[in-house]
């Protein structure tokens, strides 16, 4: 499945490398979606400010101009501490930056490099790519009476039945580039259904960024944007068990592919919005 690259995922960060004075290495990382165009700089630990992205944006840019693509329109940025600076370079270019954690091409370019680049490097430290997560999460808010589904069920589907995923009839859509996994990897989801209001529902969706489901405890939960966790239902137990055993499958089989559908009905053949999404250790 091709995913037209109208948009780039970004992380200017630190890396787990130390330079000569015992600082940490700094690095921007830029890629589409289907990964078809990367794009990396190392930058001097005195100049990790908006000038010196800025300056590195326009060098990217131009490299993807040689490459004959169209400029993206905006940049999915996935750590809440950078986004002043990031949106300070990105926008005399133009460039709109949307806080998502829908950046999984990143984070498995990210997790490609810690094993094939940084821990090569002199100076590698053991650890996590990314600050790690508080362990005390938010709770769950409940989805707005307005735009809950008037009734919902579970699905699942093999990896092969997304591969045509971009012919589909969706309004709203949330494509993302197949992980590498067989073809009948079985791929759970959860199906949203509104005769009237499936389009509205699908449009505020659209908004939150979604970016994987999760069973904790008795709960059926949403989590979006780089921080937000809806409560999409309170589950029986043995219900609740099913679906962990569910995600944890798709985890080992299909790269924690999942997916979040929105239609009239049952039997309904299109889609008032559609999002692939995926479980990612650090994402």
């Amino acid at each position: 499945m091709s995913i037209p690259s109208a948009e780039w995922e970004l992380d200017f960060y630190s890396r787990p490398v130390l330079d000569e004075n015992g600082k940490k290495r700094w690095e921007l990382l830029i890629c589409s979606a289907d990964q078809s165009f990367r794009w990396s700089r190392f930058c001097p630990a005195n100049s990790v400010n908006s000038i010196w992205l800025k300056e590195a944006l326009e060098e990217a840019l131009a490299a993807l101009q040689e490459q004959g693509a169209t400029a993206p329109r905006r940049l999915r940025c996935w750590r809440s501490s950078m986004r002043t600076m990031v949106q300070r370079a990105a926008a005399p270019l133009g460039l709109e930056v949307l806080p998502s954690r829908r950046c999984y091409g990143l984070v498995e370019w990210l997790q490609e490099r810690e094993r094939t680049v940084y821990s090569a490097m002199e100076g590698h430290l053991s650890g996590p790519l990314a600050p790690p997560l508080s362990s005390v999460q938010p709770l769950a808010i409940p989805l707005p009476e307005a735009v809950r589904g008037d009734s919902w069920s579970w699905a699942q589907l093999p990896a092969e039945s997304f591969s045509e995923a971009a012919d589909w009839q969706i309004s709203f859509a949330g494509l993302v580039p197949l992980p590498a996994c067989a073809a009948a990897a079985p791929v759970a989801g959860l199906r949203l259904f509104s005769p009237s209001r499936a389009l509205a529902l699908a449009g505020w969706l659209a908004g939150l960024e979604p970016v994987r489901l999760e069973v904790r405890d008795q709960q059926l939960v949403l989590e979006a944007g780089l921080e937000d966790r809806w409560l999409v239902s309170e589950l029986k137990p043995e219900e609740a068990d099913a679906a962990r055993a569910a995600f944890q499958l798709a985890r080992e089989q299909a790269g924690g592919l999942q997916f979040l559908a929105v239609q009239t009905a049952e039997s309904a053949t299109d889609f008032a919005g559609f999002w692939l999404l995926r479980d990612l250790p650090d994402c």
